[in-house]
Formats: C-alpha cells, structure tokens, sequence
C-alpha cells in the first residue's frame, strides 16, 4: 500500500473526530492477509451502517450480532440453496481465514448513513487492490454496481457477478446465482484447494 500512502492519510484526516463505522482500528482488517495467500476476493459495496455490526469484513458481523443484517440474510439464503450449507452465525471470519478477501469498495461509512464515504477516496486503494488481485489465480465475486465497476482487473473465467444480496436487488438476480458453487468450479478447475463454506 505504500503508493498509496498519501491518499490513506487524506482519508484518514477526513475520518479523525467522525462518528463512523468499523471502528478505526479495524477499517483495514480485510487487508491483513497477503495477496499471495488469497484464492477469493468478494467484493461488496460500503460497510453496514449500524453502529457495532461492521468490523472490518464485508458483510460479516460479530457473532453477537442478531438479528442478522438483511444482506447476510440473504447471502446465507443463497448459500444454502447453492450448497446446501446452513448458517447461522454471522462472523464470516473462517472464510477470511481460508484465504477469501471481504472487501467493500468504500471501507468506512458514517454511522446510520449508507455510502456516507463514498466520494473521500476509497475507490483508489480498492481499485489498486483489485488491479493487483487480477494479476493473480484470485476468483472475484462481484456484488452489486460499485463492486462491478471492478471488472475489468479480473479475466471472465475468474470472475462471478451478480446484483447486490440486499433486499433492494437481491430478487433481480442474486438468488440463484449460485456464487459458491460456481466459484469452487474455478478453483478446482484451476487445482486450487476449495473453500469450506
């Protein structure tokens, strides 16, 4: 990230003294793991902007957390069509620790606003991330216009689309779009060790 740096540090003057969401210390946690050990990037749009649901990965939530946000709702309804995997528990943690990036576009919001960060300059470290993840065997599943807008970093045969889990979109195609499966089709395809979703 160090290119990056000066526009990190713009962000983060922007960020001192706001009431925002994750909690700072956790605004880089997806970012913790090398880009060598990541097989899946899922890329989705800004964090959940109810205060202590975000903490640090997309869509996933403390444990504690219930009920469960809508979009995890619907990605664990998805899940379980797709694979016949039925959980429960919100923290996506031991997808994050077999290599799969949860990464939102803007990585922080304000506290009870959607897209509150969305015009102070995430988009350049995520592009950068994405630009580089491309450059590897990483399968991207794209949720949603902003997470799309990433595309053309990822080769069509390592890349999965669809509209956003929320409920807004989630009926206009993300139900049945079977990202699990299919995204376990590229890496077995690929001699890749499967996720255990």
């Amino acid at each position: 990230m160090q290119p990056h740096e000066s526009a990190i540090a713009k962000i983060e003057a922007r960020l001192l003294g706001a009431d925002s969401t994750p909690d700072f210390p956790r605004i880089f946690r997806s970012l913790t793991r090398s880009i060598k050990s990541t097989r899946v990037v899922i890329f989705g749009q800004d964090p959940y902007p109810t205060q202590g649901h975000a903490h640090g990965l997309a869509f996933s939530v403390e444990n504690s957390v219930a009920p469960l946000p809508p979009s995890l709702r619907n990605i664990f309804t998805e899940l379980s069509d797709d694979c016949g995997i039925n959980r429960k528990q919100g923290d996506l943690s031991d997808w994050f620790d077999q290599g799969v990036m949860l990464l939102n576009r803007v990585l922080t919001t304000q506290a009870g606003s959607s897209l509150a960060h969305s015009d102070i300059g995430w988009q350049e470290i995520t592009d950068a991330v994405a630009q580089e993840l491309g450059k590897h065997e990483v399968v991207a599943i794209l949720w949603g216009k902003n997470a799309g807008e990433l595309a053309p970093y990822f080769s069509p045969e390592w890349r999965i689309e669809s509209v956003h889990p929320s409920p807004l979109s989630a009926y206009r195609g993300f139900f049945g779009s079977k990202p699990f499966s299919k995204c376990n089709a590229i890496l077995a395809r690929n001699k890749l060790e499967m996720i255990s979703w």
